[in-house]
């Protein structure tokens, strides 16, 4: 009898641990090859290991869990765990073998074992219309929803940063700068998206190009020709101000 061989890509420690001990408990036979914490760790798990069933996060840094479905489509009996619960009728419907919703309760995914199990004989699904209409569902649910990773080009490396690490997001061009305390990097989002999700307490803008972290100012000054600029705590950067938002730091 084959060994059944599982992955599951969850970000969330405390969650990821949690279904682990379930599987452990629900299902011991079979084996989990790869418990992994970002998309871009699961996407080389994925290719590595050639699991039987993927448990995905659908939204995680690195990729999500619909980029990974998207990549591993007919290959893997897809599981997708997610605090979304609108989707979870269509994925059903649509051949993902089952959705789980967080915190994964004991219960569901015994059922969740029991369908997996079933199906373990039949070729995976193909999943691209499914994930097609799950990316437009999801883009939309998190239009405005809280930041908390970015995903960004430094140099020839792709490099994950928290919020709590970025400093400025400064817009260029096509891209948008992401100054932490050491490292400058790019993203392809606009300030206008990005602004959606950034907490207004922590994060201003003070040039139609600029966004600043407040606690990470060190001060404003004013040159020769009457324009503002702010320095930044721990970098040499000058970022512009406009004398529309100057007001704003009298004061400090």
């Amino acid at each position: 009898m084959i060994e059944t061989r599982i992955l599951v890509a969850e970000d969330e420690a405390p969650q990821r641990d949690a279904l682990l001990a379930l599987l452990a408990e629900l299902w011991p036979q079979a084996r989990v090859v790869a418990a992994c914490a970002d998309g871009l760790e699961a996407a080389s798990a994925l290719e590595r290991e050639q699991p039987h069933v993927a448990f995905l996060d659908i939204q995680m840094p690195g990729a999500s869990g619909l980029d990974l479905a998207a990549s591993f489509s007919g290959r893997a009996h897809v599981v997708f765990v997610t605090a979304h619960d609108e989707y979870a009728v269509r994925a059903f419907e649509h051949g993902a073998v089952d959705y789980l919703l967080k915190p994964v309760r004991r219960e569901r995914l015994s059922e969740t074992v029991s369908r997996v199990k079933a199906r373990l004989g039949e070729r995976p699904a193909a999943l691209v219309e499914l994930l097609g209409q799950l990316r437009r569902d999801l883009e939309a649910s998190t239009q405005h929803e809280p930041l908390k990773w970015i995903t960004a080009s430094y140099g020839e490396t792709v490099k994950l940063y928290t919020l709590d690490e970025v400093l400025v997001f400064h817009a260029q061009d096509k891209y948008t700068r992401v100054l932490t305390a050491t490292d400058d990097a790019l993203i392809r989002k606009s300030l206008r998206e990005l602004l959606q999700r950034l907490p207004p307490d922590e994060f201003w803008q003070v040039h139609r190009s600029v966004v600043v972290r407040a606690a990470a100012i060190e001060s404003v000054t004013r040159d020769a020709l009457g324009k503002h600029w702010l320095k930044l705590k721990g970098r040499t950067d000058t970022l512009p101000v406009s004398a529309s938002f100057h007001a704003r730091f009298r004061g400090l």
